[in-house]
């Protein structure tokens, strides 16, 4: 049974990661860029959007690295080009945000789902599934808000920062070492996201979801 939620896990972050990365896409052609379109990429199909690092190495690493407790997933990042749009700041900024916000929405949908299943008093193994699909599009959302580069949280951050010498710095050394500091963040840091994915799961669906 381990095996079989492990897998459903693993399926349901991919295919979670897919539409995450396919809002960027229709976020950045909605406000006048169509690179991610030309690219192929504006597709459910996961296969456009696997990553050798992100979507295969990564997660068997970090499931073995913690001898099975946790692992993440990403797919390969959708492609677009801010000078394209009428304000490349704030619409860069806004693509950034069109990923979490797509999970953010899948976490609502399955939560409705999940209360109407409790009150219909559904079987405990479907309530439990449904439970694990909020929350990992929970933890989508929230762990890609955090302000490290290759991150979405980063692009809000520099959207927001003014453009000085200090913050070019700053964004040149998150940009070259980020997926370091990320890797980092996920051994030694996490923890302290950890108390948000399970505040804003409770919110959804009135239920509570240890990690």
């Amino acid at each position: 049974m381990t095996i079989a939620i492990t897998v459903f896990e693993f399926a349901v972050l991919l295919f979670s990661a897919v539409l995450h990365e396919v809002a960027h896409g229709m976020a950045a052609k909605r406000l006048g860029d169509d690179t991610a379109e030309r690219a192929g990429r504006l597709t459910l199909n996961p296969l456009r959007h696997l990553d050798l690092w992100g979507s295969v190495l990564m997660p068997i690493m970090l499931y073995i690295a913690t001898m099975g407790q946790f692992f993440f997933a990403a797919a390969k990042p959708v492609p677009y080009d801010p000078r394209n749009m009428q304000h490349p700041r704030s619409g860069g900024a806004l693509v950034a945000l069109a990923g979490p916000g797509m999970n953010l929405l899948l976490a609502a949908i399955f939560a409705i789902v999940l209360r109407v299943g409790i009150s219909l008093h559904a079987p405990a193994v479907w309530i439990g599934l449904l439970g694990i699909i909020c929350y990992i599009n929970i933890l989508l959302a929230v762990f890609n808000l955090v302000p490290i580069p290759p991150l979405d949280g980063s692009r809000v951050l520099f959207a927001a920062l003014p453009q000085t010498r200090t913050t070019f710095r700053i964004a040149y050394f998150l940009e070259r070492w980020g997926l370091v500091v990320v890797l980092l963040f996920v051994f030694f840091g996490f923890s302290l996201i950890v108390p948000v994915m399970n505040g804003l799961f409770w919110l959804f669906t009135g239920q509570s979801f240890g990690l």
